[in-house]
């Protein structure tokens, strides 16, 4: 049987299954919406079963989409490999790589090291995502990504982990709170008291999961954009806020108590995770070696 699809049919299914519907796959490979339907169609007709159950709000990908999806993704893989080593030889060649981060990385330790990184690279550019450090795990295993920021206090699977620098998470109260003068507090005690937190962020996901398996919401009263903007209003008194310890700095000048978050899962560090370092594209390898030798550097890895 002849085999009638490229790389750009593999990448079109991967964004579909990933996004969940065939409108972002197209988006995502700069596809037309027609022209995107009549690939998938042509993918299934290839390998005559169907690849995607048709839902009334997106698809999903059906028990021969699933073993598509893996082989697709390795195929991808493998090609990002290939050309980047080939790139290697082209001089001034440019380069991108896709970088996943938790709140936390994204937040705190991260700008300053990418700062450093694309100044010594001026070819390199990087697409940073932030994830939950659960989610992470799963792209990287799954080959949607390369590299990864993650907290280490969750479970990396297969995932080779390189310990980046600690970033414990802490309870923030004005300094008249009554909660100020504790050495330290619970997370059943966060959920007892009003909320300020970052909009649209990783970390507000990963402490309502965390709500969530004690059966009680997170009563979020506002939630902003910037660490700095947060602490204001924490220090105004509309709330406590929970923040990854490398945000802290930026809080400086605000009158706030930063208290330990006195959960097992709040006693974390930063980790960089990858499938196998030996398997990394050569660009992929130099930020991989680049993140450790930063931490190295502070001293906290």
């Amino acid at each position: 049987m002849a085999m009638r699809f490229d790389l750009t049919d593999l990448s079109l299914f991967v964004a579909t299954v990933r996004g969940g519907s065939i409108t972002r796959g197209a988006e995502a490979v700069h596809l037309a919406l027609a022209s995107a339907s009549q690939r998938i169609g042509a993918l299934e007709a290839t390998f005559g079963a169907p690849l995607l159950e048709r839902m009334p709000r997106g698809v999903r990908p059906t028990q021969a989409g699933l073993a598509l999806l893996a082989h697709a993704e390795d195929i991808l893989a493998r090609t990002d490999r290939m050309l980047g080593e080939l790139r290697g030889f082209a001089s001034g060649q440019r380069g991108r790589i896709r970088l996943l981060s938790n709140t936390g990385a994204l937040l705190g330790f991260l700008p300053r090291a990418l700062g450093r990184f694309l100044l010594a690279h001026p070819g390199l550019d990087i697409d940073i995502e932030e994830h939950p450090s659960t989610g992470i795990v799963q792209m990287v295993t799954e080959r949607a990504a390369e590299l990864g920021v993650m907290a280490d206090v969750v479970d990396a699977g297969g995932l080779e982990l390189r310990p980046l620098v600690r970033d414990r998470l802490f309870v923030i109260a004005a300094s008249a709170h009554p909660l100020a003068s504790r050495a330290e507090i619970t997370f059943a005690e966060v959920l007892h008291e009003p909320l300020v937190g970052l909009m649209e962020t990783a970390l507000e996901r990963h402490l309502a999961e965390h709500a969530a398996r004690r059966g009680a919401p997170v009563a979020f009263r506002v939630r902003l954009r910037g660490v700095r903007d947060v602490g204001r209003m924490v220090e105004g008194g509309v709330g406590i806020a929970v923040l990854p310890e490398s945000t802290l700095p930026e809080l400086e000048g605000i009158a706030l108590r930063a208290l330990p978050l006195a959960e097992p899962w709040g006693q974390r560090r930063l980790a960089l995770c990858c499938r196998r370092a030996d398997e990394l594209t050569p660009h992929a390898r130099l930020l991989f070696e680049h993140l450790e030798a930063t931490a190295e550097n502070l001293g906290q890895g």
